[in-house]
């Protein structure tokens, strides 16, 4: 396969059907962590994690006692890999014409043959489709080359996204793979309670806390949004990027980002404007709102 820009462009609408399919596949290994991870704030347990190879759980307690074991989806070889902590592994194919529904069935057999039994709710969340995951026949197209082009870019944002996240010396997400909004993500957090926008289980449980997140999903946009937003947050002129009224957050445009004469800085400046604009607003130390910015310095 040939080698994909590192920043390369995404066009959302020619690769949709393949962003839905890929997408659906990362909700099996979400399921799979919801369900056998030890619970944390904020769901941080049911988050996946992006790396070298492509979406992965944690290490996640074998349901026989055998040990640990992983799911990840390499977006290199195309294929879905169940792992054990003693060697055994099994891989299923992601191929062009392969369903969701047949991944997913394959994917549970081989947890359930190297770590023992295991359900998981099949209903697709935050998605507009609800066929269940395990018969899901809609979603098979599979593109390696958009694949390939979609990873190269997600490894970019959360290269960013890291380096956004490193020198905060107040409590923080790494750099989390959500497999419901299908974006990644960190999270920074003032140390103070906050009330949930909503009832919904996952906003009364994701969104306890006063934090600013900033992320990246692979349509056309970085997002930044602050949680409670208080009256002015919409109201600042960043460095760059702008208000989107609709979805309640600051927007970045990808393709402004790959135009960037150095699109790491200007990405990674957008995410430091948003945040200094975020804390000042929302009334956080000064000195913790500092500290995003190396201001104090990380240990050495």
């Amino acid at each position: 396969m040939a080698m994909t820009s590192p920043w390369p462009a995404l066009d959302y609408e020619a690769w949709s059907a393949t962003c839905d399919t890929l997408h659906a596949h990362t909700q099996v290994l979400g399921k799979l962590a919801a369900e056998l991870a030890p619970p944390e704030p904020q769901l941080q347990h049911a988050a996946l994690r992006l790396t070298a190879r492509g979406w992965e759980t944690l290490p996640l307690p074998a349901p026989d006692g055998s040990g640990a074991f992983g799911v990840a989806l390499d977006l290199h070889a195309h294929e879905a890999i169940v792992e054990h902590d003693d060697g055994r592994a099994q891989r299923i194919a992601l191929a062009p014409d392969r369903p969701v529904g047949a991944v997913t069935r394959e994917v549970l057999d081989a947890v359930r043959g190297l770590a023992g039994p295991v359900e998981i709710d099949p209903t697709p969340q935050e998605v507009p489709w609800t066929v269940p995951l395990d018969t899901d026949d809609e979603h098979a197209t599979y593109d390696p080359g958009q694949v390939a082009s979609y990873f190269s870019a997600a490894t970019q944002a959360a290269l960013v996204l890291a380096a956004f996240r490193a020198p905060y010396r107040g409590r923080s997400t790494p750099v989390n793979a959500w497999w419901g909004s299908f974006d990644l993500a960190v999270n920074l957090f003032s140390g103070l309670p906050a009330d949930p926008p909503s009832d919904d289980f996952i906003m009364r449980n994701a969104m306890d806390s006063q934090e600013v997140a900033v992320g990246w999903w692979p349509g056309d946009t970085r997002y930044a949004y602050a949680h409670p937003a208080p009256e002015g947050f919409a109201e600042a002129t960043l460095s760059a990027g702008r208000w989107d009224a609709e979805l309640g957050e600051y927007v970045l445009d990808w393709d402004d980002v790959i135009a960037a004469d150095d699109p790491r800085a200007f990405a990674l400046e957008f995410a430091r404007s948003a945040f200094r604009h975020a804390c000042l607003v929302c009334a956080w130390s000064p000195d913790l709102a500092a500290s995003a910015e190396g201001t104090p310095p990380p240990v050495a």
